[in-house]
């Protein structure tokens, strides 16, 4: 029972992440789809690309756990082309909205340090496309690093938008930015302890694409809050 309950892990951190990503970006997609920024090419392209990116992902992830494995490979060049139009989009909005590193907040730099772990993490993914093992996990601690929009905007829509008018004695601004934070960073270093405990269940140790992830992320952490 243990093995087959695991054996979902992929399927559903995929389409949790893509609840996630919907939930998000509901305005641009949903309630508000007037807004400004839905009439501005790079982030109308950019949005395309993420959410093109999380629906093939599980997509993917479900066409394994059924053992479609030839529709996997037909869609695996898409997917790898829309991972391509995730980073060069990301990178783009980057350049174009760079304000100095010493301007930016903490986690805003480490959203620049992340960029090039999910671009060389879907590189290695595809050149190791032939051993499982190493590529559903790179391609998922890729997917991993860049969460930090998606839960930002998670939390006002899943946590705030109840918890306030519930709560509105207990509600002050300092709550409001500790709340954030636990929400953040709780949700994105869960992601990261879920697949190392996936790991364990499974290979009764830590596969090193999972360190590796586990680690480069620590050190940007580290690096975006004290350069």
């Amino acid at each position: 029972m243990a093995s087959r309950t695991w054996g979902t892990y992929f399927s559903i951190t995929s389409v949790l992440m893509l609840f996630l990503s919907i939930v998000a970006f509901s305005d641009n997609l949903f309630t508000d789809i007037g807004q400004p920024s839905n009439g501005d090419p790079k982030f109308v392209v950019h949005g395309l690309f993420g959410l093109g990116w999380y629906v093939l992902l599980a997509t993917q992830a479900n066409l394994v756990r059924v053992r479609n494995l030839r529709l996997h490979r037909k869609l695996g060049i898409a997917t790898f082309v829309v991972a391509i139009g995730v980073a060069l989009s990301t990178l783009y909005l980057f350049v174009v909205l760079w304000k100095g590193w010493a301007n930016m907040e903490p986690e805003v730099r480490a959203n620049r340090l992340l960029l090039p772990g999910f671009a060389l993490c879907l590189l290695l993914a595809w050149r190791r496309r032939g051993q499982p093992d190493w590529h559903k996990r790179l391609i998922f601690v890729g997917t991993f690093f860049m969460l930090a929009p998606v839960l930002d905007r998670d939390y006002d829509r899943l946590i705030m938008s109840w918890a306030k008018p519930l709560f509105p004695l207990l509600y002050t601004r300092q709550v409001d930015e500790i709340g954030f934070l636990v929400f953040r960073w709780g949700g994105w270093i869960g992601f990261f302890l879920s697949l190392a405990l996936y790991d364990w269940k499974t290979l009764r140790r830590i596969h090193p694409a999972t360190l590796a992830g586990c680690a480069w992320f620590v050190l940007v952490a580290f690096i975006s809050e004290f350069s």
